[in-house]
């Protein structure tokens, strides 16, 4: 007869080394990663530099982007940063020329920009004053932040494998590309009404683009992720705790608290999110060629929130 499950002992998953990477796994290859100042874009330039490729850092964070860069060539690595912003085409553009006339040719990208709110993820938090620029319900959500996390998320995720395609193309070397769209973009959130939206768009856009272009050996995938330690995270953590005080005197219904943790996160003895060196791990793999097979494929990097 089996034991009772009392009788196991919980065991904790350790989080991936943040100095571990596989050498030479990405030599010589050149990616763009925008939203590469911080976060899951930084890890990820970090990770792909540490294992051989060349990398151009796009973001509109300066003062990140350059950290990042120079950490990658403290460690001997190759790294760019260019400033600019999704949303123009001509910033894009300036990303990519910068890209080839550094290191040849672009073998590949990482599109990590993205917002939950219509304001930087470390603005200084007040509520009621910012209230239409944070996640909202339907209902309740303003145009500008609808409009903001559309043009940021969706359009400027098209704007962004728009830009990079066409140098692979005209190559005729295949490569790959990672989109970064949130388990928003597998599932519903409460509250999160333009978040959702825009990343299902993200995930729409990595399938399309997987379609229309395996024929030239170019692969697109996406990582759906939940909680992870990042600014993004951090300021949305925030304003669910502000947004609970503000109403908790109310009689509105709320489904925010429904689900609030993954499968990993909820067995963990702290309830400890993902770690961004975790995602770059599946970033660098989706990138290499040991995901040779894969393409148009959204992949749930979200601890099992999506399990169940």
């Amino acid at each position: 007869m089996p034991a009772m499950a009392e009788n196991y002992k919980p065991v904790d998953i350790k989080p991936l080394d943040p100095a571990y990477f596989i050498p030479k796994r990405h030599e010589s290859r050149t990616y763009l990663i925008t939203g590469g100042a911080r976060g899951i874009g930084a890890a990820s330039a970090i990770r792909l530099a540490r294992e051989g490729a060349n990398v151009v850092i796009f973001d509109v964070l300066a003062k990140e982007g350059g950290e990042t860069v120079a950490q990658i060539r403290k460690e001997g690595g190759k790294a760019e940063f260019v400033k600019g912003d999704v949303r123009s085409n001509s910033d894009l553009q300036k990303a990519v020329d910068h890209a080839l006339a550094t290191f040849g040719e672009l073998n590949g990208a990482l599109n990590s920009a993205g917002v939950m709110a219509a304001m930087a993820p470390d603005a200084v938090l007040d509520y009621k004053k910012q209230k239409e620029l944070l996640p909202s319900p339907i209902a309740d959500a303003s145009d500008e932040y609808f409009d903001t996390l559309m043009d940021i998320n969706a359009t400027g995720i098209f704007k962004s494998m728009r830009s990079e395609l066409k140098p692979m193309l005209k190559q005729g070397k295949g490569g790959a590309i990672v989109n970064i769209c949130s388990i928003a973009g597998l599932t519903g959130l409460a509250g999160n009404s333009a978040y959702v939206a825009s990343k299902h768009a993200c995930s729409g856009l990595t399938r399309s683009g997987a379609i229309d272009y395996a024929p030239y050996g170019i692969r697109v995938n996406s990582v759906n992720m939940a909680a992870t330690e990042t600014a993004m995270t951090d300021m949305a953590i925030k304003y669910v705790m502000a947004a609970s005080k503000e109403n908790s005197a109310s009689n509105v219904v709320s489904m925010g608290r429904t689900k609030t943790l993954s499968l990993q996160a909820y067995a963990d003895s702290k309830k400890r999110q993902a770690t961004v060196w975790e995602q770059a791990s599946v970033i660098s793999f989706l990138l290499s060629d040991e995901a040779s097979n894969l393409t148009g494929a959204l992949y749930a990097t979200d601890g099992g929130w999506t399990a169940y």
